[in-house]
């Protein structure tokens, strides 16, 4: 299996695809001969544990370069230069840059230059913010499955894929991080992982791993973003497997918060209270109040960051339900003892940002201006992770 991996590995190192990059302070990624900033910029000597000391709160750019089939197919505008500015202008650290990219790759895997370049643009705008950036694949579930009859030509293809991106990015610096896969799983399965499961996403962990240092350069000592199955909290402490690497303590493991999911996810459910400051139990959840947030961060702590291995909550958030909630209480007390509860014990807490702003959706920010939706819920994230 590992003589196989290399060789696609290999080749795929050989083909970088990569688009001129827009121009920024960055230069161009694929370090091209004409290229004016062609040489690698410069990487701290910091392990993924002091990074991440400087990296939250987080924000996520959702719904917009993972959007099916393009950009703006879900009612959001082009991701722009003025939002990551109010981003940073915010009090936000990091931004997370969901992509999906085999929307616009061929059978082969070559990824279109035009997307690569789009790709390129919003990186830039989120570094010359002064953002740290996590750039990932998304929504590749048709085909990046977790079985052992997929496994193979899954493998192939997530290699042929970030061969591409990590070439593209090979001369950035350290501020941008790669992750290699996002909520893995069996398409409607939601229990228990079976060891197949595991087993398979612990590989496309490696596989990751792999390509992205074979390219060299920066990418050698990059920070990498790997993930639990599902990018559960329950299934990371019980299954995950560390992939090997060429490098010391240059890695983060992902995961996501939710909990409960009829308070914080299902806009049909009247679950609208939560915590110690509720009044109603038959509207309340009591399973995930504030001990169980502590106990599944601590796991968290325990397991990883204590290990020398940090945590990235790459998504967290509930949605607004103002039907019952017309001033936000219990989500801005939920989004306070969550993002606090996080950040105590050294995870990064990440807001999913779907770019709507209406009731039951997370919106933070408009997305043609800027201008913040939720004022006291973006300082609620911001104070909580200090």
């Amino acid at each position: 299996m590992r003589a196989v991996l290399s060789a696609l590995l290999l080749a795929a190192a050989a083909w970088s695809g990569a688009a001129a990059q827009a121009q920024s302070p960055q230069g161009c990624g694929n370090g091209a001969a004409d290229c004016p900033n062609a040489r690698p910029k410069a990487m701290r000597d910091l392990t993924s544990l002091q990074l991440s000391t400087q990296m939250a709160p987080g924000w996520n750019v959702g719904n917009s370069l993972d959007a099916v089939p393009a950009e703006t197919s879900w009612g959001n505008p082009p991701v722009s230069q003025q939002l990551m500015n109010a981003v940073k202008a915010a009090g936000f650290k990091s931004v997370r840059i969901p992509v999906t990219w085999n929307q616009y790759a061929d059978a082969q895997g070559n990824i279109t230059p035009s997307w690569m370049a789009r790709v390129t643009e919003v990186v830039n705008y989120a570094r010359n913010a002064g953002l740290y950036v996590i750039l990932n694949t998304h929504h590749e579930g048709d085909w990046l499955v977790p079985t052992y009859a997929r496994q193979s030509s899954a493998n192939a293809r997530l290699a042929r894929i970030w061969t591409q991106i990590a070439n593209n990015f090979r001369n950035y610096d350290d501020y941008l991080l790669f992750a290699g896969t996002n909520e893995v799983m069996v398409s409607g399965d939601y229990g228990p992982p079976t060891a197949e499961y595991q087993n398979v996403q612990n590989g496309f962990n490696q596989v990751f791993v792999d390509a992205v240092r074979a390219t060299g350069g920066n990418n050698a000592r990059r920070h990498l973003v790997v993930q639990t199955f599902n990018t559960n909290i329950d299934h990371g402490y019980n299954g995950f497997v560390k992939p090997n690497d060429t490098v010391a303590n240059r890695m983060f493991v992902e995961v996501h918060y939710y909990d409960p999911w009829n308070f914080a996810l299902n806009a049909n459910s009247n679950i609208w209270q939560w915590g110690s400051i509720a009044t109603d139990p038959a509207v309340t959840e009591t399973w995930a109040n504030e001990a169980y947030v502590d106990g599944q961060f601590q796991k968290m702590k325990t397991r990883f960051i204590d290990a020398g291995l940090p945590v990235l909550m790459g998504e967290y958030g509930a949605i607004l339900k103002s039907e019952y909630d017309p001033a936000g209480t219990y989500r801005k007390y939920w989004t306070q003892y969550v993002t606090r509860s996080a950040f105590q014990r050294g995870v990064v807490p990440v807001w999913w940002d779907n770019g709507y702003g209406s009731n039951h959706q997370f919106g933070l920010f408009n997305r043609s201006t800027g201008e913040q939706l939720f004022p006291d819920l973006v300082s609620t994230i911001v104070n909580s992770a200090r």
